[in-house]
């Protein structure tokens, strides 16, 4: 993956530097030389990350960086500071207000490097995490049965069913409320909607072609159950 960084520093030697070992590590680099162009290019293209420098003229780097952490389109970029200045106090505030990282000039084009690398392997991580717990919130599992909400797809086994939407989202309610007993009512609302106009037979004959695909015959009415004159749930002590 090309990241995208940008280096907000209005010296140009340190500009050609840093540009130059960025790209020559595959990162993809955007320069501007002061605060406010640094923090419109943020906004307009949004980088994977900033180098942020603290002497600049115009909005210094600590005002820039307050301003990109409590703006909600920038304020997750991670912002590794570069700062002349050697004062704990700088550098301490500049961690407060929500930067990331810094780094001391004259720094170490390795340990720059190294320490981009660092961050975004972190981004990666935090990213692999949130989508992993997407990921397990869309899929519910009840016996051999696989649900993914977000695909409207139902495996058994591995092996992709053959569902139509009301099928699908009969099995998705169910599984939503595995042990409960759900009334035909309730599936009859949930399912086809309020201004449906039927009868709640339609949801037995439903039940019944879902039955057909997902269960065997030795454990018919096991898996979805049926509770005589109120309705239906699913049993999540069987497998089929």
């Amino acid at each position: 993956m090309n990241y995208k960084i940008l280096v907000i520093e209005d010296e140009l030697h340190i500009q050609e530097l840093i540009k130059y070992n960025l790209e020559k590590n595959s990162y993809k680099v955007a320069v501007v030389d002061n605060g406010l162009d640094g923090i419109n290019e943020a906004i307009a293209n949004s980088p994977d990350l900033i180098l942020l420098d603290l002497m600049l003229p115009g909005l210094d780097g600590l005002e820039v960086c307050k301003r990109l952490k409590s703006d909600k389109r920038t304020k997750k970029i991670p912002v590794l500071i570069l700062t002349a200045k050697s004062e704990e106090f700088d550098k301490v505030l500049g961690l407060e207000l929500g930067a990331d990282d810094y780094i001391t000039k004259p720094f170490s084009v390795k340990e720059l490097v190294a320490r981009i690398r660092a961050r975004l392997r972190r981004v990666d991580e935090h990213e692999d995490e949130r989508k992993a717990q997407e990921e397990s919130t869309n899929i519910i599992r009840v016996g051999n049965i696989e649900i993914d909400k977000e695909k409207y797809e139902a495996k058994k086994f591995g092996e992709k069913l053959v569902l139509t939407l009301k099928e699908f989202e009969l099995l998705k309610i169910l599984a939503e409320n595995q042990g409960k007993v759900l009334t035909r009512d309730f599936l009859l609302d949930k399912v086809w909607g309020y201004d449906y106009i039927g009868e709640t037979r339609t949801v037995d004959v439903h039940i019944r072609h879902l039955r057909q695909k997902i269960e065997n015959d030795e454990n018919a009415n096991q898996f979805i159950e049926t509770i005589r004159g109120v309705g239906y749930r699913i049993n999540e002590n069987n497998e089929m």
